[in-house]
């Protein structure tokens, strides 16, 4: 028998009040919802459909969803891809897609769609602990870009992975190094979708501007700081290319000439 640690419990349990399951089985979400509460004291609420899963999420705003892969009216990689993209208040909140098909897709659809987790049916209280654990207790970095919006990707199922990164490349620079670069990468590929995409490609520019302001005082780059301050002066409510297109290419010069090459 599973015995959980109480520390670790009470640790969790704020980040656990409000949940959210999305599945077509009424069996299997009242299976997750005994074991949820044999954990935590928690409320629990069901959806069997994605459009009934959007509509609680946002009466609701749940501070976990647990996401059924696939069911007559649920579709979980494009449910949690809205989510993610949505104006909802839970848009970033952790997201555990459950399922019996464990395929290589399966898996690596959910991490592309926005997900934290992936748990795999028949699982135990253990299994369940393990995810809770790693969302509620070891928090990712947000990527907030035009074609992926989700937790850093690098970690995904960080209940089951215990070094620091998944990449080789990332030996090679520092996380300051690394982040910038990504930023930049990012703010790239936004710009190049503000005719496509204005409204994802906006928030992605909002966000690595921060993000880039962030990175310029922990390096110590006053350039760098100028440059991303005057990128979010010039975004704006809407996205005046007249005013953005100087900003992005003023910031997308800090790219390593071999990132330029590339592109």
């Amino acid at each position: 028998m599973f015995n959980a640690d109480p520390k670790i419990i009470s640790r969790m349990a704020p980040h656990l009040q409000r949940v959210l399951v999305v599945d077509s089985q009424p069996a299997a979400t009242k299976l997750l919802q005994d074991l949820l509460r044999s954990l935590v004291t928690c409320q629990v609420w069901s959806a069997t459909s994605d459009a009934k899963a959007i509509q609680a999420a946002r009466a609701i705003d749940p501070q976990i969803i647990f996401l059924e892969h696939s069911g007559p009216e649920i579709d979980g990689a494009r449910l949690a891809r809205a989510l993610r993209r949505s104006d909802l208040a839970c848009r970033k909140v952790p997201i555990i897609m459950v399922t019996s098909e464990a395929t290589a897709q399966a898996i690596l659809g959910a991490r592309d769609a926005g997900v934290h987790e992936f748990l795999r049916k028949p699982y135990t209280t253990k299994d369940l602990m393990r995810r809770l654990e790693a969302v509620a207790l070891k928090p990712r970095d947000w990527v907030e870009a035009v074609h992926y919006v989700g937790p850093d990707r690098r970690r995904f199922n960080s209940g089951e992975y215990a070094g620091p990164r998944k990449r080789r490349s990332d030996s090679r620079k520092t996380p300051d190094q690394d982040r910038i670069l990504q930023a930049l990468k990012i703010t790239r590929a936004a710009m190049a979708a503000v005719d496509s995409d204005w409204m994802q490609a906006r928030r992605a520019l909002l966000a690595q501007a921060a993000d880039l302001q962030k990175a310029a005082v922990s390096v110590g780059d006053l350039k760098l700081m100028d440059a991303a301050v005057t990128l979010n002066k010039a975004i704006g409510e809407t996205l005046d290319r007249a005013k953005l297109e100087p900003a992005v290419a003023a910031i997308t010069a800090f790219l390593p000439k071999d990132e330029t090459k590339a592109a």
